[in-house]
Formats: C-alpha cells, structure tokens, sequence
C-alpha cells in the first residue's frame, strides 16, 4: 500500500537551493504548516549559510544581521538539513533534485550586477558594489578583490543604500570599523587608505534618490566627516514637485540634504560630495588604473 504524502510516515522532501534569506522563510513558511509533515534540506555552493544576512550587510549594522539567529533556530530544526559546499550544476543537476525531492524551490537571487555600460569600466581599480561589499565580507569568492585605496578620492555611482554603505565603509573612521565583523585583510586596506574625499554621483535628482532617510541620516552624523552639497543641485523641477508630494522618505531625505548644504563644510578630515544630475560617461585611467571619472 503506497503511503500517504506530507505525512508522519512520508514526510513532504523538499529541496531549497540557496540558503540565503530567501531560502530560510521558505523553509521557515512550511515548517509553520501544521498539515504538512516535511523534510527539508538547504543547499548551497558556499561552506556556510545565510547568503546576503552574511555577506552583503555592511559590518556597522548589527542589528540587520540579528536575523541570522532565526535562521540558525530554523537549521537548528531536525527536519531541516543544511547541505554546503554543494552546487547546482556543478554537483548536482534538475534531474537529480527530481528524482530525490517532492518539490523544488530555487531560492539563489541575482548573481551580476549591471554594468555602467560606459567606456573604462573595465580599468584596474573600478569595482562593482556587489564585489567591494563581498570583499570587506570576507565572501569566498572575493577575498584576493585587488582594492587599492591610496588615492586620495573614490567615486560611488549611484544613491540607493548599497551605495551610501560603500561611501560609509569609505569615509568611517577605521578604529569605529574595528569593532564590527570586517574582514581583517579589509580592515587593513581601510587602516591605510589615503582616501579623504568620497564622491557619490546620482544620475537622478535629490527626490528620486532611492537611500532610506536613516542611510542618509547616517552619512551625516558620520565623526569625523562631513557630508556636502551643492544647494544648487537641491533646486527641484515641476517634475521633482509634483513626485514629492505625499512621498514621506522623499521629503525627509530632501529636508536633511537641505539641512547638510546649509551647514557645509566643517573642516572635518575626511568628506562625502553628494552629487545629483551627474552621469558618468567614462572612467579615464593612466597605466591600466582608473585615474579620473568623466561625467
């Protein structure tokens, strides 16, 4: 007699690829079924769980990570399995998952960014935010990222949070980085840096600037720093009006950067520009290295 699926006797076994937060309230959403009995196994390429909770969080925010104690709870579950080291089309294949699983769930997210797209991208010294934040968190695949950092000034492309916590991790007093969970070879290139002016460039203007207002808060309460920008590149158009109205974040992020022109600059050692309406349209270099942006 065939049993019964999804029962006591013959647990639902499913397959989750990818053990990052995605993966784990996947898992986390059928352990909760009371009529379902179920047998799960995380996979994943990497030795170790959690996927972006490990390696995309900027070190000087904790409390994000504080997650990963749910998630370990939800390992820490005997119907669940964590399979690491393990990867998908390399060491197993569809074929494989049908034949020992129920169902299937590929939970993997985005592997690439997108790229600028302009001339000079590919120069020495020019980085994708997922490559420079898997760097100073230790990911595997990242960790021999050649960053030189003696230039005196780096230049971020883009305004959404990701880039403020590049342009954070850049201008951050190195001591105050010390005390998160950076990497140390990172903490040693940031110990060293010779970088005093950090420029983040938006292609758009100051409203549609995608960082949350505790981002942007954060920037601007940075010791040591001190957050600049052009009053003229604040002047909104009928467009920009019409878009701020009812928009709660857009209107706290413009008030503080209204706020942050108007106090300018305090003589503070280390300084991030925000610029808005600026496009990069090559990256110049001298000996194979990024030397300038053209914008």
């Amino acid at each position: 007699m065939a049993s019964v699926l999804a029962t006591p006797g013959r647990p639902l076994r499913v397959a989750i690829v990818g053990a990052g937060p995605s993966g784990f309230y996947t898992a986390a959403a059928l352990l909760a079924r009371k009529d379902l009995a179920v047998s799960i196994d995380l996979i994943d390429r990497l030795p170790s769980p959690y996927g972006l909770v490990r390696y995309g969080v900027a070190p000087d925010h904790p409390k994000i990570k504080e997650v990963a104690r749910v998630f370990e709870r939800l390992a820490l579950d005997p119907r669940v399995r964590y399979l690491g080291n393990v990867e998908y089309g390399r060491d197993l294949g569809l074929d494989d998952l049908r034949r020992h699983y129920d169902q299937v769930v590929f939970a993997v997210g985005g592997q690439s960014d997108r790229r600028l797209g302009v001339p000079g991208e590919d120069l020495a010294g020019s980085h994708s935010s997922t490559a420079f934040v898997a760097w100073y968190s230790r990911h595997p695949d990242f960790l021999d990222l050649p960053v030189d950092l003696s230039t005196a000034a780096s230049a971020v492309v883009g305004i959404g949070n990701v880039a403020v916590d590049v342009a954070r991790v850049l201008a951050r007093d190195p001591e105050e980085l010390a005390r998160t969970d950076i990497s140390d070879d990172a903490l040693a290139v940031l110990r060293a840096s010779g970088v005093r002016d950090v420029h983040v460039l938006s292609r758009r203007g100051p409203v549609q600037a995608k960082c949350s207002p505790a981002e942007l808060k954060e920037l601007a309460d940075l010791s040591g720093v001190d957050l600049i920008v052009d009053p003229a590149e604040l002047e909104l158009d009928e467009g920009s009006r019409a878009e701020l109205a009812g928009d709660l974040q857009a209107q706290k992020n413009l008030d503080l950067l209204r706020a942050c022109a108007a106090r300018g600059a305090t003589g503070a050692p280390r300084r991030i520009h925000l610029r808005f309406l600026v496009s990069p349209v090559a990256l110049e270099g001298v000996g194979g290295r990024v030397s300038a942006v053209r914008i």
